[in-house]
């Protein structure tokens, strides 16, 4: 696997920037970079998604909003596409988002605003609370623990926890949760 530095640089070479002029801070510019009216649209809809508890209506409510969905596929309640471009975001078949996670393919900076694309693996799984920031890809069956922040690509089978979100030690992990290996 590649440094966290190169990952991050290959996440910030895919997004796009666009930068906005005046005394104000890049998100009073929303209103040039999407129209308003599909904005309140999108939010109404993220809205019914957050709070569905039907995962066939969570899916085909999603990809009304432009985000490929996958076969399969499992929102859990509360958790949120990106309102403003949820067209970026590739969720493949099977995968997991879980209770509260949100999906990021935009930041609002002082002078300008970044928008990505989010790709999530076959088969991955996004903890509870866990934030996935634009331009990240997560690899087939890798795992993201709750309350994680996705700063970075994540290849596949790989599991990672933390802010930001960090590989775990895969022998330290299974040391720690073997009740045989217990000191007594």
């Amino acid at each position: 696997m590649s440094s966290p530095q190169a990952d991050s640089e290959r996440r910030h070479d895919r997004l796009e920037r666009h930068p906005t002029t005046g005394q104000r801070n890049s998100l009073w510019s929303w209103p040039e970079a999407k129209s308003p009216l599909r904005i309140v649209s999108n939010y109404l809809v993220v809205w019914l998604i957050r709070l569905s508890p039907s995962l066939r209506l969570k899916n085909w409510l999603a990809s009304r909003l432009g985000v490929t969905v996958g076969e399969g596929v499992s929102w859990g309640l509360e958790s949120t596409p990106d309102v403003f471009w949820p067209e970026r975001i590739t969720v493949n078949d099977h995968a997991i988002i879980g209770y509260d996670a949100t999906i990021l393919c935009h930041e609002f900076l002082q002078d300008e605003y970044r928008v990505g694309d989010v790709v999530i693996g076959e088969r991955a799984m996004i903890g509870a609370g866990a934030v996935i920031l634009p331009g990240v890809e997560i690899g087939e069956e890798a795992q993201i623990a709750a309350n994680s922040l996705v700063a970075h690509d994540v290849p596949a089978g790989e599991t990672v926890a933390g802010v930001p979100a960090k590989i775990v030690d895969r022998q330290h992990d299974e040391a720690s949760t073997d009740p045989d290996s217990v000191d007594e």
